[in-house]
């Protein structure tokens, strides 16, 4: 029975991008076990970066009485479609392009009553290609959101540094002003001491 269709509560959907094991990993098949859900989620997971795919944690069903974990649906994050937001963004604005193709990849892992997880469903065939990169597998668009995001940053840290010297000269500018007024200051200093040394002078030697 389809995951979505089997009562209990539901959960919105993350994506989970890790890096490869190193080591050689099989392919899930139907009726594969897992000592617990991490396990068969990790397994997923390393299986996706081998191949070349993000995994995207969908769905789960937890129990009605202790709301423990019943059954996990995992996936390629390109499935789905997302919605259509050209009305909201206005004439000026271009849609982002969406990561969602439709993918169908997925597999559906079951806790049995002997406690071990069991996968009941899995499709492996992909509607997009597979890339691989240079720290492992992913997709296009994953790479082209990732180097979106290094760019936003890479913009964020330039305004941070360009705020920071300003304001260091900014600093610089006040302790220079500052440092003028305190040579003025004791220039009127010296010269009213020496104008009271020279009066001083003056009245010894009318004496």
């Amino acid at each position: 029975m389809d995951l979505e269709k089997e009562s209990g509560a539901m959960e919105s959907s993350v994506e989970v991008d890790v890096g490869s094991s190193g080591g050689q990993i099989s392919e899930p098949y139907v009726g594969m076990e897992f000592e617990s859900e991490d396990a068969a989620r990790s397994f997923y997971a390393e299986y996706a970066s081998r191949v070349g795919f993000v995994v995207r944690v969908m769905q789960r069903r937890r129990s009605g009485i202790d709301g423990r974990t019943l059954a996990r649906r995992l996936g390629c994050n390109k499935q789905g479609f997302s919605p259509n937001q050209k009305g909201a963004l206005g004439p000026e604005k271009k849609p982002r392009p969406s990561a969602r193709e439709g993918c169908n990849a997925t597999i559906l892992v079951k806790m049995e009553k002997s406690g071990k997880w069991v996968v009941t469903r899995f499709v492996k065939e992909h509607n997009h290609p597979l890339v691989v990169t240079a720290n492992g597998f992913s997709t296009e668009g994953d790479k082209d959101k990732k180097i979106e995001e290094l760019t936003m940053e890479l913009e964020r840290q330039e305004q941070l540094c360009a705020t920071y010297r300003e304001k260091l000269l900014s600093f610089m500018k006040n302790i220079e002003d500052e440092t003028e007024e305190l040579s003025a200051k004791i220039q009127v200093i010296v010269e009213n001491v020496r104008r009271v040394e020279s009066q001083v002078q003056k009245h010894s030697r009318h004496r």
